[in-house]
C-alpha cells in the first residue's frame, strides 16, 4: 500500500525546513507551518521552477 505524499515531504525532499527557507528567502517558522497548512500555490510553483528534479520526483510519488 502507498503512502500518501504530504508538502511536508516535498519540503524534506528539498533538504528541509532551513533548506526550503533560505531558498524562498523565509523565516523557518513560515516554512514550518507548511508543514501543517499546506504549500501556498504560489511558494509551490516557485518550487517547481527552482528545484524542478526534485519536484516531479515527489508528484510522480504521490
Amino acid at each position: 500500500m502507498n503512502e500518501q505524499k504530504t508538502d511536508g515531504d516535498l519540503i524534506d525532499a528539498l533538504g528541509g525546513t532551513s533548506e526550503v527557507a533560505r531558498l524562498c528567502d523565509l523565516t523557518t517558522g513560515a516554512v514550518s507551518q507548511w508543514r501543517t497548512n499546506g504549500i501556498p500555490r504560489a511558494w509551490k510553483k516557485f518550487l517547481r521552477l527552482a528545484k524542478p528534479r526534485i519536484f516531479k520526483a515527489w508528484e510522480r510519488s504521490r
